[in-house]
């Protein structure tokens, strides 16, 4: 592996790493607000994300093949990579960090701490992939996707794995396990994805031809994530109803889209 590639594939982990450490810098929970703000825009960052880095490239890779059908891989990749985490999510015991209630297989023996880390590895999972694939397609040569491209969606995924990685330690840390324990699980949460965009990456290579398939499943998956977990948590219900989280969501759009237009 190129030194280059190994950064890229490691930094999304380091922003998870770095958001968890907040857990020795601030005393108290995050407040709802806070939250609320930084679910929106990590939820924006992953749609411009989803959309700028996998959808639209995976269009241009077969527009001279396919022409006006070239949305054809991008909409079976996107129901693919849907379906995948549908799956995920009714498969794997978890619960999110807003809830009350399990979800998944009834698992008595899993303690909520547990199933908390897991509901965020089921997250990190299709950001892995689409950091895998984006670098797959650098290293093919055969695509459009460039080095700067792929790194600038490995950072757009670690400006969004930053407050992530805070809303898993602190509330940790505010049910009475330790700071360096709440660290250890919030950094584990994310060392999924160097591990999924590795194997991505491995796979990838055996599978090259339908490269635009696996782009548009990565952007899919990411899709998921946003509408059944960050949005809700990012705009709240009855008297926690709250237009923070919409703001926010344009802000993390806007800066992946400026990021990804201006460097990719």
């Amino acid at each position: 592996m190129s030194k280059d590639l190994v950064i890229g594939l490691l930094i999304p982990f380091i922003g998870t790493s770095l958001g968890s450490a907040m857990v020795y810098l601030m005393k108290n929970e995050l407040s709802g607000k806070i939250q609320k703000s930084l679910s929106g825009f990590a939820a924006g960052v992953m749609v411009a994300a989803s959309i700028w880095s996998l959808l639209i490239p995976a269009m241009d890779m077969v527009d001279q093949k396919l022409g006006k059908m070239a949305w054809i891989p991008a909409v079976v990749g996107f129901a693919v990579g849907i379906i995948f985490l549908l799956f995920l999510d009714n498969v794997v015991p978890h619960q999110h960090v807003d809830s009350d209630v399990a979800e998944g297989p009834k698992n008595d023996s899993l303690r909520k701490t547990t199933m908390m880390v897991l509901a965020v590895v089921i997250h990190n999972i299709p950001e892995g992939m689409a950091v895998g694939v984006a670098f797959a397609g650098v290293l093919s040569g055969n695509t459009d996707l460039t080095m700067a491209g792929a790194m600038v969606l490995s950072l757009g995924i670690a400006i969004q794995n930053f407050p992530e990685g805070a809303i898993i330690s602190m509330p940790l840390k505010s049910q009475g396990i330790g700071k360096n324990k709440s660290f250890i699980m919030g950094v584990l949460s994310g060392a999924v994805e160097p591990v999924a965009a590795v194997l991505t990456i491995l796979l990838s290579q055996i599978m090259i031809p339908i490269l635009p398939y696996l782009l548009s499943f990565a952007a899919g998956a990411m899709f998921y994530v946003v509408v059944e977990e960050l949005i809700p948590e990012a705009t709240g219900e009855g008297e926690d109803h709250s237009n923070l989280g919409v703001i926010w969501f344009s802000v993390g759009f806007s800066v992946m889209m400026i990021l990804d237009v201006a460097l990719g």
